[in-house]
């Protein structure tokens, strides 16, 4: 490897992510912005805002995109790879459009985005890519210079964000009991998105029945429960089940959920259960509440051992693989031949989403993509 790693034409990074509030104060103007547009009554989210006070009206999600920054920085470093990383927000501070204003500022001219979130659906792609729509038309009545921006392809089936996860559901089921731990279930969950948009997601051809979200979890699903039965020689019994489900209750969203779930296998006879959030790259409020706190507490009640799994959080192969997704898109980018790495049997996901993926009910401009208004 060369002392210096090329980058270009790439100038920056940006670390785009959901945000959290960060206090009690900060709870209910943090879900007006999550809200916001829906009519939604403030009483009705002080109700909803529960979840937070139970942790002090502190979502961990902002510190863990601290430790992220240090882990990509110390990489990067490590490695030779001379790119700034910055970090910017959809709901709460830092801001994407103050961290966008920001890098212009600072003479950063073709930025690349890495958003938390893996997996294709309108949430945890398109609706960020409108993000960024939103903060360059703010950039441009402002009357700034704008620059170019690309999103990273999806880094579900990257080895970097797969292998932390092996690791972690292999620790889960050595900490299970002796005696219930070889016919231990593992329950690989993700957040439940409504059926509509699930079965939309990613390219068009990829639409129907749970669309590009529900294959791509699976295919990682299969991925960690071949590795885990290579490593351990038990061939563990495994199901996606869902969690984190809001919404009207007449419109459907993907099941089944992970306490109904706990319950049938409780019925069915199973000794004990691993829950594995490979939907979520770290620990934040919908694992926190949703896994640790609400299913642990409906799995007391069944007398179902459980064990929740690490996320990939600040893994160092984590941030070994952005770096790789950098290096991989730059090249490309530059014209020059390159293999994307990926494992499982999707293969690597496009680097630039086409018109038709994940799209929105109402249509709105979407930036870093094949329909972006900012080409």
């Amino acid at each position: 490897m060369s002392d210096v790693l090329d980058a270009s034409p790439y100038d920056a990074l940006l670390l785009l992510s959901f945000g959290g509030p960060e206090g009690p104060d900060d709870v209910v103007p943090f879900l007006e912005n999550v809200t916001r547009g829906r009519g939604i009554p403030k009483e009705r989210l002080k109700e909803v805002g529960q979840h937070y006070f139970l942790f002090g009206g502190v979502s961990p999600i902002n510190d863990q995109n601290r430790a992220l920054l240090h882990a990509l920085r110390k990489d990067f470093a490590e490695h030779g790879l001379d790119l700034p990383v910055y970090w910017g927000n959809r709901n709460w501070a830092p801001y994407l459009t103050d961290t966008l204003r920001d890098m212009v500022r600072d003479g950063h001219r073709r930025v690349l985005v890495l958003a938390t979130s893996a997996y294709a659906s309108y949430s945890g792609c398109r609706q960020y890519r409108e993000n960024l729509a939103d903060a360059l038309a703010t950039l441009k009545e402002e009357g700034l210079e704008l620059p170019a921006v690309d999103k990273l392809r999806h880094y579900f089936n990257h080895p970097g964000f797969v292998e932390p996860m092996v690791d972690g559901v292999l620790r889960s089921l050595a900490d299970l009991p002796e005696d219930v731990r070889d016919g231990a279930h593992i329950a690989f969950c993700t957040h439940s998105i409504p059926t509509a948009a699930a079965d939309t997601s990613g390219p068009v051809e990829a639409h129907g029945d749970g669309g590009a979200y529900v294959a791509q979890h699976l295919d990682v699903a299969r991925l960690i429960a071949d590795a885990v039965r290579e490593r351990t020689g038990v061939d563990h019994p495994w199901q996606l089940v869902y969690q984190s489900r809001s919404g009207a209750p007449h419109i459907p969203w993907l099941e089944p959920d992970i306490c109904d779930h706990l319950e049938e296998r409780k019925a069915a006879g199973v000794p004990a259960v691993v829950m594995a959030p490979i939907g979520f790259v770290s620990d934040h409020m919908e694992v926190l509440y949703d896994l640790d706190t609400e299913a642990t507490a409906k799995a007391e009640e069944l007398g179902l051992p459980v064990r929740r799994s690490a996320t990939v959080g600040d893994d160092p192969r984590f941030a070994a693989a952005v770096r790789e997704l950098i290096l991989e898109r730059a090249t490309a980018e530059r014209g020059q031949d390159v293999t994307p790495c990926a494992l499982g049997a999707l293969g690597a996901s496009h680097d630039l989403c086409p018109v038709g993926c994940c799209p929105a009910r109402a249509p709105r401009p979407a930036a870093a993509g094949a329909d972006s208004p900012y080409a």
